[in-house]
C-alpha cells in the first residue's frame, strides 16, 4: 500500500496516490510489498499501442525479467488496469489453506478466467505458480482493490494470508484473486487472456493459440 512509482513514456517519474480508481494510461508501475528494498522497475518491451488500438483490444507485451518477489507491475489493456504480481513461496503455500473461506475456491465460474488458466491450476489461477496476472477491478462495482501482500493480521482480517482488499465496500480477495465468502463482490477477480512468449515475456490479450 502507499504511493506508486509511475513510469511514463515521455520519461521521468511522478508520485501518485492509490485511489478509488487507478486507471493508468500508457504507463506502468511497480508496487513493492513491505520489506522489498530498492525495487527495480521492469522494462516494458513494447509500449501500449495507440488509443484506438487499445480500445480494439490490441495485445500488450511486457518483460517481467526484473520483477522481484512481492512486486506488482501495473499496465493497461482495453482500458483496464492489469496486475502482474510475483508471489512469494509463503504466499503460494498459504493459498490452499484458504479454500474453506472462499466463494469459488476451484475457479468454477468459467467467465472469470480462460479455461486453460483454470486447467493449469484452479487454486493458483496462473500459468506459472509464482506469477499472477489479474484485471485490477473489484467485481462488485469496479473499484480498484489495494494489494496487501504481507501475511499478518490486518484491521479487516485478523487471520490475513495476503491478498487484495477493496476499500470501497470491504470485499476481500486472496493472492490468486479468489473472492472471500460473505463480501459484496460476487465473483473472483478476472484473469485476462495471456501467454508466455518466453520465460520472461508475457503477451496480454491473446490466448496461447493466438485467438484474442
Amino acid at each position: 500500500m502507499g504511493n506508486e512509482t509511475v513510469i511514463n513514456p515521455a520519461g521521468g517519474e511522478d508520485e501518485v496516490n492509490t485511489g478509488r480508481r487507478r486507471f493508468l494510461t500508457a504507463t506502468t508501475a511497480v508496487v513493492g510489498a513491505v520489506g522489498v528494498v530498492g525495487a527495480a522497475v521492469p522494462f516494458i518491451k513494447s509500449w501500449n499501442p495507440s488509443a484506438r488500438a487499445l480500445l480494439a483490444g490490441a495485445p500488450v507485451t511486457v518483460d517481467i525479467s526484473a520483477l522481484q518477489e512481492g512486486q506488482r507491475l501495473i499496465l493497461e489493456w482495453r482500458g483496464q488496469p492489469i496486475w502482474v504480481v510475483k508471489r512469494s513461496q509463503a504466499t503460494l503455500e498459504a493459498l490452499p489453506t484458504l479454500d474453506g473461506e472462499l466463494s469459488d475456491p476451484q475457479s468454477g465460474n468459467v467467465d472469470q478466467q480462460p479455461e486453460y488458466i483454470r486447467e493449469a491450476n484452479p487454486e493458483l489461477r496462473s500459468l506459472k505458480p509464482e506469477i499472477s496476472v489479474l484485471v485490477g477491478l473489484c467485481t462488485h462495482l469496479g473499484c480498484s482493490p489495494e494489494m496487501v501482500a504481507e501475511i499478518r493480521p490486518q484491521p479487516f482480517d485478523s487471520n490475513w494470508k495476503g491478498g487484495y482488499f477493496c476499500p470501497c465496500h470491504k470485499s476481500k480477495f486472496d493472492m490468486a484473486g479468489r473472492v472471500y465468502a460473505g463480501v459484496p463482490a460476487p465473483t473472483n477477480l478476472v484473469v485476462p487472456p495471456h501467454y508466455y512468449e518466453d520465460d520472461d515475456t508475457i503477451v496480454i490479450g491473446v490466448d496461447p493459440e493466438g485467438a484474442a
